[in-house]
């Protein structure tokens, strides 16, 4: 037997006895894709109305600092499902497989007696839905595409699908067994095609601070607030299903965002539009409703908290700490920082930071630093760099018409290297107070407590203190 499954069999035999007495919860993991936390109503966005994800938050604990591990769904992705940095595990390259070696939290479910299955959009671990016949050729040399082994049931499909599929599972699922089921959204992901019942009025949209009030801009978030009302009433249809089979009260809701919208300064940056997501859990035998947590979190603490709810002693080799007192009010010390990594996107040339960047964060309760390693790539916004609303911007850019404020956050050129930000007085980070002398201690510490984090996963990148300027 290979090493790392056995110590995974070691690991998880602990939970078997109480699998079997019936106490573990069923846990269902929703998950939308491209979502920024801002963007439901239970999140104060005055812009939507989701009442059904609203009714878990209400029902739950909602969490407003969840921030992942990447600003983008591959290494993201990764990162949740087994508790660990895109960077410890080698999932930088956004095609990349899961590892073989590398466990899963479903597969630490499923040793432990549950019944496990993913379905609806790519869950994006298995490379890319589009390879070339080259890459094709060397997955199937190789035998990289895992996750038929690792989970019981695995069916991917569009959004429309997922209930029918839902209800396959759970005719599935055998009766002694709890179940795990993480269901993948393609909303509110491009392209928006929302039918316009769910759209809203462009025009009475609020807008952030950081975004140019231009028609075309305001008609794209108009659809982005769409497709997010969709998914909504797609939500709605699950948890209807699992009333009506009564399985309600002892299930596990779990409703997240990959990362962050596919919108300005948002996906494919480390900015919060780029990083914090939506996470609210319901559990109605075991979560105190209506709770608010500000606590710090990682992607990275999802798996292991789902593993100890579970009675499943999470994998050593994770980074990630277990949130489970947060969700019945008890005492839980947050971590005092955490990380985000940018790497390539998608399978394209490197002609663009829409296809590659490279970019760490740091983040602690207050401060954020960012450190950007290619200043000199200009800023292409990830999956929309063809839409009206940017080909608008950039025009309005090069004809001198564009704010010089907003020509600084979304132009400049070079980028700044670093970055540094107070979300406390400076949420949607549009002042940059990196050299800041009466910030130097808190500069510093961020600047170690990332170069310690890259020199123990052993990034690749250049590390982010300049010895020249080390005093000796």
């Amino acid at each position: 037997m290979k090493p790392h499954l056995l110590a995974m069999l070691l690991v998880v035999l602990p939970g078997l006895s109480f699998c079997q007495n019936g106490q573990h919860p069923n846990i269902l993991f929703i998950l939308s894709d491209d979502h920024s936390a801002p963007h439901l109503s239970c999140y104060g966005d005055p812009n939507i109305h989701t009442p059904n994800i609203d009714a878990i938050a209400h029902h739950g604990v909602r969490f407003t600092q969840m921030y992942t591990g990447s600003p983008q769904c591959v290494p993201s992705r990764a990162t949740l499902m087994t508790g660990r940095n895109a960077v410890d595990i080698r999932m930088t390259r956004f095609s990349a497989p899961l590892p073989a070696d590398i466990v899963t939290f479903p597969e630490l479910l499923r040793s432990a007696g549950y019944y496990t299955g993913i379905q609806g959009r790519s869950y994006h671990l298995d490379g890319s839905g589009r390879q070339s016949p080259e890459a094709a050729a060397v997955f199937d040399e190789f035998q990289l595409r895992t996750f038929h082994r690792r989970v019981d049931f695995l069916q991917t499909g569009p959004d429309e699908e997922n209930l029918n599929v839902m209800r396959s599972f759970l005719e599935s699922v055998p009766d002694s067994k709890p179940f795990f089921l993480w269901v993948n959204y393609s909303n509110p992901h491009r392209p928006y095609t929302a039918p316009a019942e769910f759209l809203p009025a462009p025009g009475s949209l609020v807008l952030p601070p950081d975004y140019p009030d231009t028609e075309n801009l305001r008609k794209d978030l108009a659809a982005y607030y769409g497709e997010i009302q969709q998914l909504d009433e797609q939500v709605g249809l699950l948890l209807n299903e699992l009333r009506d089979r009564g399985l309600m009260e002892n299930t596990l809701i779990i409703f997240m965002g990959d990362n962050g919208a596919a919108l300005l300064r948002g996906k494919g940056t480390l900015y919060q539009a780029g990083l914090r997501v939506p996470l609210i859990l319901r559990w109605d035998k075991g979560i105190k409703q209506g709770t608010v947590s500000d606590a710090l979190l990682s992607g990275e603490d999802l798996a292991p908290t789902v593993l100890t709810i579970a009675g499943v002693p999470p994998d050593k080799q994770m980074s990630g700490r277990s949130f489970k007192e947060l969700l019945h009010g008890g005492d839980y010390a947050a971590t005092d920082y955490i990380f985000a990594q940018r790497g390539a996107h998608a399978d394209m040339l490197p002609t663009s930071t829409n296809a590659f960047d490279l970019s760490r964060s740091v983040m602690g309760k207050r401060y954020k630093l960012i450190y950007n390693v290619l200043p000199t790539l200009s800023y292409t916004p990830t999956d929309m760099n063809g839409q009206a609303f940017w080909r608008e911007l950039v025009a309005l850019n090069n004809d001198g018409a564009l704010d010089a404020s907003f020509r600084r956050l979304i132009f400049a050129r070079p980028r700044p290297m670093f970055e540094l930000f107070d979300l406390e007085k400076d949420p949607y980070e549009l002042n940059n107070l990196y050299g800041n002398n009466e910030l130097a201690s808190q500069q510093q510490q961020l600047l170690a407590a990332l170069n310690k984090w890259m020199i123990r996963y052993q990034d690749f990148v250049p590390l982010p203190i300049d010895l020249n300027n080390v005093k000796k």
